[in-house]
């Protein structure tokens, strides 16, 4: 196994076009934070904001992925991202405006977009052969772990040395670089038509069981972005660390996806999901127990190295279970899923912290994580015995066939 197949022209396309739509989406919510930081109530009211643009992201993925066209997907991804871009560009322009005027800038900026995600990935699986499918999975998450990485220093460096609503400009000239940059890649991808006329919103539902594993995935990131401050505060290490540490973790994701893409690992993918975010929740437990800043460190790289490798295990799966023409949609309702997982842990966290002690917070996000991760184990091995008997009966179906029509 090799990235050979994955390096081209259009590959590199895409990833100009990724950057543009993606990197405003990792920009956004801290973004809003200092856009309005200096208000009365700045902070509460930024939360809001971040919470509101999230909510735009969890509804208008799924709404808005169901209806993209596998074939012509890029006048639908075009006009969702020229909307973002319009939605950002209000915010940063109008930084004084009524808190009720940015929640709706904040909202569109959230929810127009929000198919692209799941748009541009399979764009870019169709852009290579399938054998490199891992690959291109792979390269895609190791350009998002450079731009989550990248993306707090450019909206703080930005903020505070130029103005409050600078990263939100930039955030919507980027947005509507990449609708231009639409055009010089495919309009969309070839599909087969599923047999039988089964609706997409059923096919969709039957893959349920990765939705769940990438919610348990991403509610890991949660707890390391949210609660490592008050944690290292609690261990007596400066704040100012967290930083650092988090960008230690997100070099750690893109070195895991680059290695994950090497070769071809063992076991079914279903197996391999379940073991790798149970190392991960080990990994995040020693976050929370390790009272020093260098195992902190440690627990956190490798937390990074292995949620890149579930993030890609279960996009594979997701792959697998789904025809063609439903992997757009497929792609952004697990979009919803993940960014609900992280809402749900963030707040399981945040009340947790008026409670307890981070390391508490952070242990009952752990178990949260592993309780998915149950059931979407559970639901993948229904799902397989439920195939595994129809093929039986199909095979057993076509058996009597020969046998009544033989001569």
């Amino acid at each position: 196994m090799s990235y050979r197949d994955v390096v081209s022209r259009p590959v590199l396309t895409w990833a100009l076009v990724a950057v543009g739509a993606r990197m405003p989406v990792a920009m956004a919510p801290l973004a809003l934070v200092f856009l309005v930081r200096e208000r009365p109530g700045g902070y509460p009211l930024g939360a809001a904001l971040a919470a509101v643009y999230v909510l735009g992201e969890i509804l208008g993925a799924p709404a808005l992925g169901m209806r993209l066209n596998p074939r012509r997907a890029r006048p639908h991804l075009a006009v969702g991202l020229a909307a973002g871009a319009v939605g950002f560009a209000g915010l940063g322009a109008l930084p004084g405006a009524h808190p009720v005027i940015l929640g709706m800038f904040a909202s569109l900026a959230g929810a127009a977009p929000a198919a692209a995600s799941g748009g541009l990935r399979a764009l870019l699986t169709s852009l290579v052969p399938g054998h490199a499918a891992a690959q291109a999975l792979s390269v895609e998450s190791m350009l998002m772990s450079g731009i989550w990485a990248l993306s707090p220093a450019a909206v703080t460096g930005l903020a505070l040395g130029v103005a409050p609503g600078v990263p939100l400009l930039l955030a919507a000239a980027l947005m509507g670089t990449s609708v231009a940059g639409l055009w010089l890649l495919p309009e969309g991808w070839q599909t087969e038509e599923r047999a039988g006329g089964t609706s997409k919103l059923r096919v969709l539902a039957g893959a349920w069981p990765a939705y769940v594993t990438g919610a348990a995935g991403l509610s890991q990131l949660a707890l390391a972005e949210l609660v490592l401050p008050a944690l290292l505060e609690q261990r007596g290490i400066a704040v100012g660390w967290a930083g650092p540490l988090l960008l230690g973790m997100s070099a750690a994701a893109g070195v895991g996806a680059f290695l994950y893409g090497l070769r071809s690992w063992p076991g079914r993918l279903a197996t391999r999901s379940v073991v790798l975010l149970c190392a991960m929740s080990a990994a995040v437990t020693g976050v929370a127990l390790i009272p020093g800043a260098a195992g902190i460190a440690a627990a956190l790289t490798v937390a990074g190295l292995l949620q890149s490798a579930a993030m890609l295990t279960r996009n594979l799966s997701l792959r697998e279970a789904l025809p063609p023409g439903a992997l757009a949609a497929g792609y952004s309702v697990m979009y919803a899923a993940v960014g609900a997982g992280y809402a749900a842990t963030g707040s399981l966290a945040g009340a947790l912290l008026q409670l307890a002690a981070p390391s508490t917070a952070v242990l009952a996000g752990v178990g949260l994580t592993l309780v998915l991760t149950g059931i979407g184990w559970w639901g993948e091995i229904r799902r397989e015995r439920s195939r595994g008997r129809r093929e039986v009966a199909v095979t057993d179906g076509s058996d009597r066939s020969r046998m009544h029509t033989a001569p």
